[in-house]
């Protein structure tokens, strides 16, 4: 299996990668403010790399449950100071994650070359028209209505079954599109309109999704679904995250996309020597 980002090139089976997130606004729900500074944010992409993350993942537009969106104008102005720092100076491809064309066009020409795309192109259709010109790698996830409203009261017949059709269905259309299957990456949107007994029961269909050929992005980083099963505030939930992590990539996940690169890394490449992980570092 190959992901193909550009002029980045992933072969599997390799032991997972790792995609540090850089939330480059003022009010997301784990480092919101800490890194809305230029200066700061490039600082902190540069540590993580550091730290070991493969990929690093910059937003401008909050998307925690309850999030008001972001004008395009206020998302590119965000985003873009931070991409054209960092142009050069990372070996780590970035990825930007956005629902909007526009930005993902203005980043990809400032050096991206992976859409990370909660809105599944659903939102804007011409990210199909970039994402298959361009050739970046593209994220598809999986989430019930909007940032705004998911987690007033998600409801699902059966949530795997629902998740796995909308895979099928969207990897379908991408590609009628012009998008490369080697494009796709897969992401079940754990805590974007799903309970907590949703969010376990898609953790534990991770080898099913990973069955589809393509690989398979996890997002569990201190997410609230921790706190509303162990009680914990989100600086205490790194523990939780890391068993996610490490029973995903048992279970068949490609990518873990994490706040706290070095332990997330630590962790996975040691269920990695437990199971008997093959391929290149």
């Amino acid at each position: 299996m190959i992901l193909q980002a550009g002029t980045h090139r992933f072969v599997f089976p390799r032991p997972a990668l790792i995609m540090g997130v850089l939330n480059v606004t003022p009010d997301s729900f784990s480092d919101g403010g800490r890194f809305f500074d230029v200066a700061a944010a490039v600082g902190h992409a540069l540590l993580m790399e550091e730290q070991g993350a493969d990929i690093i993942d910059v937003g401008g537009e909050s998307t925690r449950p309850g999030a008001a969106p972001v004008e395009t104008d206020e998302e590119l102005r965000r985003v873009l100071p931070v991409l054209e720092k960092l142009a050069g100076r990372l070996k780590s491809p970035v990825s930007i994650d956005t629902r909007k064309a526009v930005v993902g066009r203005a980043a990809i020409e400032s050096g991206a070359c992976m859409v990370n795309d909660i809105g599944a192109a659903r939102a804007d259709d011409a990210m199909l028209e970039l994402v298959a010109e361009s050739g970046a790698a593209y994220v598809i996830m999986h989430m019930l209505d909007q940032p705004g409203t998911m987690q007033v009261r998600p409801s699902y017949d059966d949530v795997v079954r629902t998740v796995e059709g909308f895979f099928r269905e969207s990897i379908g259309r991408l590609r009628q599109s012009g998008i490369k299957e080697e494009q796709l990456v897969l992401d079940v949107g754990i805590g974007f309109g799903k309970t907590l007994e949703h969010n376990l029961r898609l953790l534990r269909a991770t080898s099913r999704f990973a069955a589809l050929g393509r690989p398979l992005m996890l997002g569990v980083s201190r997410k609230s679904f921790m706190g509303t099963l162990l009680g914990l505030d989100v600086m205490e939930r790194l523990p939780a995250a890391l068993a996610c992590a490490t029973w995903a990539v048992r279970e068949g996940a490609n990518i873990i996309r994490t706040h706290d690169v070095a332990e997330t890394k630590a962790a996975v490449r040691m269920a990695e020597a437990i199971r008997g992980a093959t391929g290149p570092a």
